[in-house]
């Protein structure tokens, strides 16, 4: 059996996950990294993907939006604006968001806008995939 480590998934409305994790696959800012007992320390930040965490040789997989990854040996701590569940997302809402970020794209903007609009895209577009790549 793989040596494990402790994992907390903090977002911003609550603590999505506490507990042994054996392996943790994440996209960070540079690549997707994958994490076990013993890593290096590590701290990155982390946009919007993907995330999955293997527990009791099971895979769990999220969506998950901007934050910071802390990274021991022995332990991992991820702090991130939100983090979802493949079942927990509403599908309707995450494409009526596409479409609204997509439409706003369309109309003339100040930059800050412009990344506002962009960052909502691409959390949409995030929660879509995961939601249809693993919740069937």
């Amino acid at each position: 059996m793989a040596k494990s480590f402790h994992l907390e998934i903090i977002s911003a409305d609550r603590i999505f996950y506490q507990g042994e994790c054996e392996h943790l696959v994440i996209t960070a800012i540079d690549g997707l990294i994958g994490i076990m007992y013993g890593h290096e320390p590590l701290v990155t930040s982390l946009p919007t993907g993907e995330l999955k965490y293997m527990t009791d040789g099971k895979w769990h997989y999220a969506a998950i939006s901007e934050g910071f990854i802390q990274v021991m040996p022995e332990s991992s701590i991820i702090l991130a604006d939100s983090c979802e569940l493949p079942e927990e997302i509403d599908i309707k809402r995450a494409e009526e968001a596409r479409q609204r970020a997509e439409e706003k794209l369309k109309q003339k903007q100040s930059i800050m806008e412009y990344y506002h609009t962009q960052t909502a895209l691409n959390r949409a577009m995030n929660r879509l995939k995961v939601s249809q790549k693993h919740f069937k």
